[in-house]
């Protein structure tokens, strides 16, 4: 998990009128737990709570929770130093989340897999947000 210390911090963006902003944090204690965030004209349209963690299995997964729905996990399939794959190909959709950082420090998260039939994806790029005092 320590190789996943890239992805600690506050992150946000804005693409099709949608603010979107997630926060994980550090590394530390063997786990990253975030929370991601999307606002449209000034209200809230969607939440998620995230956590990643090793599992029983010994292996590193992340657990999604949108909306506050129950846990979904998704094992890392790939981890490098600046990209991760997460995989569940049991979930309808998405089965597969990705995180990665680009040259310029920007963070790229995408959900991809099939849906109705064919292979659909969404992608976000994020910018770090300031620290507040």
């Amino acid at each position: 998990i320590s190789q996943l210390a890239w992805l600690a911090g506050s992150w946000g963006g804005t693409a099709d009128g949608v603010a979107s902003e997630e926060h994980w944090t550090s590394a530390a204690g063997d786990g990253l737990v975030g929370m991601h965030k999307d606002v449209k004209a000034g209200r809230m349209t969607g939440f998620e709570f995230l956590r990643i963690e090793v599992d029983s299995q010994s292996r590193v997964c992340y657990i999604s929770m949108p909306g506050g729905a129950p846990p979904t996990s998704f094992c890392a399939i790939e981890i490098t130093d600046r990209r991760v794959v997460f995989e569940n190909r049991s979930h309808d959709f998405p089965q597969r989340i990705l995180y990665w950082l680009d040259a310029a420090g920007r963070l790229h998260a995408r959900i991809e897999g099939p849906l109705e039939g064919k292979e659909a994806a969404m992608d976000w790029v994020w910018s770090r947000l300031p620290e507040k005092p």
